[in-house]
């Protein structure tokens, strides 16, 4: 039995997160541009994990979504989040989940910090 069958995960699952989290980069605002105008970026909010809003998006688990939506932890990028992001050129943890680039503002380290 494998750890994955022995902890209850499907394998399936595990095999979707690895290759979600081995796509993930991070990348600057003035790369995500050209997605922004296609209108394909989902930013992520803070308090959702990115891999998991990818795996529920490749895994098309609509109820979830919704869940998320309504509780503002995404939602498609504006052009409020635009221009905010043109004045502060932050960076992103990016996945693609095809159509969508989903974003997750980078938060600065610890150690970045004065």
């Amino acid at each position: 039995m494998s750890a994955d069958e022995s902890s209850g995960q499907d394998p399936q699952d595990s095999d979707i997160q690895t290759k979600l989290n081995s796509e993930t980069a991070v990348i600057a605002w003035s790369e995500l541009v050209r997605h922004f105008a296609r209108g394909v970026v989902i930013k992520i909010n803070p308090s959702l994990d990115l891999l998991e809003a990818a795996d529920g998006l490749a895994s098309d688990n609509v109820s979830l979504f919704e869940e998320w939506v309504s509780a503002g932890k995404l939602s498609r990028a504006s052009d409020d989040d635009a221009r905010d992001w043109t004045a502060r050129e932050p960076e992103f943890w990016c996945v693609v989940t095809a159509p969508w680039v989903l974003v997750q503002e980078k938060l600065p380290s610890s150690s970045q910090i004065n």
